[in-house]
């Protein structure tokens, strides 16, 4: 598969979405210019932490008074308490996605997931007495509790959508560029933050490549570039690899833009921010600006404490498997006939191999041909391999890659030598993702489903290398949270 085949079809996986997306946009199209209140995804992911926590402590002290309630009465001599749940809130609030914006805004996810948080948040408030108050003699108290924090849940997040859908906190968005690279923007970041709306383009080129109809755009001139900015009631610029070759008058204009203070950005730096990933595709057009990686790549600091974390998070994971074991053994024997542990070579850190150690999942005699891709529903996994992979069991023995320091709880996952090799010369600067230790769980792997083809593995590898430009603690964090989720929910492969 050529290059330029593998990007077309990485494009064309979510122009369908994108397409009916902005299709139901399009009656904006000639509405009054007015300044839109837009607030970006990092900022509104603020606003909902900050606000669950506000409103379900200020309801609590509420109906605590009005009900003459003592067990949730937060006052001067009981305010830890009110800290340990507000940390109940953050934390169960994110494992059950609810501050995934995407699900965020759909009233079903939000009822469900509300429903969900809210029982884990007061059973674990109810389950550790030191640091929270003693149970009442009168239990009907916990129910008022729990009642409390679902409907104060409830009413804001619904709230919260009633109030995103305005058209006042949508952000109108004109991108100047050819066709197939607006095409990229437009389906990733579109997606990626809805309130973001890209409503058409301005091709600096000879010609476009593919149909404006066919991406869901319209184009507009670029003789008159003000001009189609105050009509269209355009908020914000995007250039997107924009070349003295194709500009021609457009860099007046867009200086002139600069000079009056309108906002004109450039197209790599919005696309990793609302989509958190690298664009691979651009890399080899600004390879300086993405490299060197994060700091906290030679940060003694944290390169310590990220494998300390490794130490005593294996040594708890092998602890719980040696319990898991025996029932997983009993399945295997039943269901998945033939030895337990599966070995493969990987490639680690810097390129070097190393033997990951797996629970089987597939059938003994799965690869009579040579190495073949893992595609989802795969025939050769069996019965229990399948629930192995869906609950994540079939990681646990990777504890001791981590222990022995083969391995990392996070970072990219390890992928066998042909693949390396064969993703290597079709995907530009694949063998970055190497820079760092192989982990057990990863930003691509939360934010991705399974990779079965090259496509995919580009786009994990956008997100690998996102990872690796930015990994700190608190993404690390971010990540073992939405690992979590994947775990809760179901939806390893």
């Amino acid at each position: 598969m050529a290059k330029t085949e593998l990007l077309e079809k990485v494009s064309s996986k979510s122009r369908s979405a994108v397409k009916s997306s902005l299709s139901l946009r399009r009656k904006s199209f000639y509405m009054p210019h007015k300044s839109n209140l837009h607030f970006e995804i990092s900022e509104r992911k603020v606003f909902l932490r900050i606000f669950d926590v506000v409103w379900v402590l200020f309801s609590l002290y509420v109906v605590s008074i009005l009900f003459r309630l003592d067990y949730f009465q937060i006052d001067s001599n009981s305010w830890h308490w009110g800290i340990v749940l507000a940390i109940y809130i953050s934390l169960f609030n994110g494992i059950f996605e609810l501050y995934d914006l995407q699900k965020a805004g759909n009233y079903y996810r939000v009822l469900q997931n509300v429903v969900l948080s809210s029982s884990v948040i007061v059973l674990f408030f109810l389950m550790t007495p030191v640091v929270t108050p003693v149970l009442p003699d009168d239990r009907v108290e916990i129910l008022y509790f729990f009642l409390t924090i679902l409907f104060t849940l409830l009413l804001w997040r619904f709230s919260y959508i009633a109030l995103i859908s305005s058209p006042k906190f949508l952000r109108r968005v004109l991108i100047i560029g050819e066709p197939v690279e607006v095409e990229l923007v437009a389906s990733h970041v579109q997606q990626s933050d809805p309130n973001y709306n890209i409503i058409g383009y301005v091709n600096p080129g000879t010609g476009g490549v593919l149909a404006a109809d066919s991406i869901g755009l319209r184009e507009f001139s670029s003789e008159k570039l003000e001009d189609t900015i105050r009509k269209q009631g355009i908020d914000e610029v995007l250039i997107s690899n924009v070349t003295s070759a194709t500009a021609e008058g457009l860099y007046a204009e867009v200086l002139n833009l600069l000079k009056k203070g309108f906002p004109v950005k450039d197209f790599n730096e919005v696309y990793e921010d609302k989509t958190n990933r690298i664009p691979v595709q651009h890399i080899e057009r600004n390879f300086y600006q993405f490299f060197p990686l994060s700091k906290s790549n030679e940060s003694k600091f944290y390169l310590f404490f990220h494998r300390l974390a490794d130490v005593v998070i294996s040594l708890i994971g092998l602890a719980v498997g040696s319990f898991l074991l025996i029932l997983i053994y009993f399945g295997n024997m039943i269901a998945n006939k033939g030895c337990l542990f599966y070995r493969q070579e990987r490639v680690g850190k810097n390129g070097r191999s190393f033997t990951i150690l797996k629970f089987r999942t597939m059938r003994c005699d799965a690869e009579p041909n040579g190495a073949v891709w893992t595609t989802k529903n795969d025939v050769r996994i069996t019965r229990f391999g399948k629930f192995l992979r869906r609950s994540r069991l079939d990681e646990f023995p990777q504890f001791w890659n981590i222990l022995k320091g083969e391995m990392s709880l996070i970072g990219p996952r390890p992928e066998r030598p042909v693949f390396v090799k064969e993703l290597s010369d079709l995907i530009p600067f694949y063998d970055t993702r190497h820079f760092v230790k192989p982990g057990l769980t990863g930003w691509a792997q939360v934010m991705t489903d399974y990779a079965d083809s090259h496509a995919d593995s580009l786009e994990k590898l956008q997100y690998d290398l996102y990872y690796i430009k930015h990994r700190n603690i608190f993404l690390d964090i971010t990540i073992l949270t939405k690992t979590l989720s994947t775990v809760i929910f179901f939806r390893g492969q």
